[in-house]
């Protein structure tokens, strides 16, 4: 039989206004990094932070040799971010971009999981809250139900063998992401992800986590979920469905 590979893979972090926890998640990061095999980097992208974010970042950079520090000059979103983190990933040839959020809700310990599911050549991977071994962990009880309720819907319309499509902690294969244009530029492009690349990726995986809170130490999320905000989402598995069914 022959070995398994080691594909590479750079962990894309966007961050505003994180001056708290940047120094936290960038060492959680590098440790379960160190552990594995992979060629690997951490692209930490300061999506124009008007707190100390900037300056946390550069003193970082000198830090850590596995850290690739960039910036926007404004706060241009979420999808923005995670487009310029993207593009250097490329650039750099990893043959995963793997993306997750910079306040620890999800145990960077389950890189090691990717990294695993990343050897089996999955195209897209996904971390879910929704599987066996996986669940929340002090958020709020209305929270969870419309994110069951929401992911319940958008799994249909999708037609895809992923149970939880919301989660942001994810990996997809460097190939695919930069053969697709990606518009939305907050939340959204969770969803925008997976709709336009449902004609082209294959092979879909999951990783078990446990989603936790924010600290209190550490900013508010900005993720909305009102009605505004889950309809953006809803939209990209509504447009599945109705091509697929042309």
């Amino acid at each position: 039989m022959s070995a398994p590979t080691v594909p590479s893979f750079a962990v894309v972090i966007p961050a505003y206004n994180e001056e708290a926890g940047l120094r936290a998640i960038v060492q959680a990061v590098d440790s379960s990094l160190r552990a594995l095999p992979n060629r690997t980097a951490i692209i930490v992208v300061d999506d124009g932070s008007l707190d100390s974010t900037s300056e946390e970042l550069a003193a970082l950079d000198d830090e850590y040799s596995r850290l690739v520090a960039l910036r926007h000059g404004q706060n241009f979103g979420y999808g923005s971010a995670l487009r310029t983190g993207t593009a250097a990933a490329a650039k750099c040839e990893f043959d995963y971009v793997l993306f997750m959020d910079s306040d620890l809700t999800n145990d960077p310990r389950y890189l090691a999981d990717f990294a695993a599911e990343m050897s089996d050549g999955h195209d897209v991977i996904k971390a879910s809250r929704y599987v066996s071994g996986g669940g929340i962990a002090g958020v709020p009880r209305w929270h969870v139900f419309l994110s069951r309720a929401g992911n319940a819907v958008a799994r249909l319309l999708f037609g895809l063998p992923i149970r939880d499509c919301t989660n942001g902690f994810r990996a997809v294969k460097t190939g695919l992401l930069t053969s697709i244009d990606l518009q939305e530029t907050g939340f959204a492009v969770i969803m925008e992800e997976l709709y336009r690349l449902r004609p082209l990726a294959n092979d879909y995986a999951e990783v078990p986590i446990l989603l936790t809170a924010r600290r209190g130490y550490q900013r508010p999320s900005s993720f909305s979920f009102g009605p505004r905000a889950m309809m953006r989402y809803l939209r990209y598995p509504f447009l599945s469905a109705l091509h697929r069914r042309r």
